[in-house]
C-alpha cells in the first residue's frame, strides 16, 4: 500500500540508515533519469541503475565514513536524498578544477519531480552544506550533465560556479559533465 504525503506538511531531511535503502533504491530509480540528456537510451540510464543505484551499493554507502546520505521525506514518505563524499576527488580533471579545500562532493541530489517546487531541494541542498561545514571543509563540488540545464540553474541559485568540465560513465560511455563548485564560509 502506498502512503500519499500530506501536501501541507513541511518537508523534513535526515540522515539515512539501513532501514531507508528500499526508499533510497526507489527515488534514485525514478529520479536519476531526470538527470540524462534526452538522447541516453534506457538500456543505459538502467544499466547505471542497477551498478550504481542498487540496494548493495546504498547499503555500502551507508556504511562508508567516507559518505554522509541524506533522505529529504514529508510524512514518512521519501521525497528526494542526496549523497555527500569527503575527500581529495579521484578524478584528474576536477582535482585541478577546483579551488577550496578541504572539499565535499556532492555527489547526487535528486527530488521526486512531484516534489519540485515544494521547498524539498532547497532545504536538501542546506542540509547538505551544512553537514559539509561541520566536516570542515572549505568548499563543495558536483558534475552536472552539460545538457541539464534544468539542475544547473538549481546550482547557480545555491551559490555553485561552474569552474571545469570532466567525463561521467553511464552504460558504458562517457558523458561530458560541467564541474561546478562553491566556497563555505565557516561555521561561527
Amino acid at each position: 500500500m502506498s502512503v500519499t504525503p500530506d501536501p501541507s506538511a513541511a518537508a523534513s531531511v535526515r540522515p539515512a540508515c539501513a532501514e531507508d535503502v528500499p526508499a533510497l533504491t526507489a527515488v534514485a530509480a525514478a529520479t536519476f533519469v531526470l538527470a540524462c540528456p534526452p538522447s541516453m537510451s534506457p538500456e543505459r540510464v538502467q544499466a547505471f541503475v542497477s551498478e550504481v543505484l542498487s540496494a548493495e551499493r546504498f547499503t555500502a554507502y551507508l556504511a562508508d565514513p567516507a559518505r554522509h546520505v541524506l533522505l529529504a521525506e514529508r510524512s514518512g514518505t521519501a521525497l528526494g536524498y542526496a549523497m555527500l563524499v569527503s575527500g581529495e576527488p579521484g578524478d584528474d580533471d576536477v582535482r585541478g578544477a577546483i579551488r577550496h579545500r578541504p572539499t565535499v562532493e556532492l555527489s547526487k541530489i535528486y527530488v521526486l519531480p512531484e516534489a519540485h517546487g515544494s521547498g524539498a531541494a532547497a532545504l536538501l541542498m542546506s542540509r547538505c552544506l551544512d553537514w559539509a561545514r561541520s566536516a570542515g571543509a572549505a568548499g563543495v563540488w558536483l558534475g552536472v550533465n552539460q545538457q541539464n540545464e534544468r539542475a544547473q540553474r538549481f546550482y547557480a541559485k545555491n551559490g555553485f560556479v561552474r569552474v571545469g568540465t570532466k567525463r561521467f560513465l553511464v552504460g558504458g560511455v562517457h558523458e561530458d559533465d560541467y564541474v561546478m563548485e562553491r566556497p563555505l564560509t565557516p561555521l561561527p
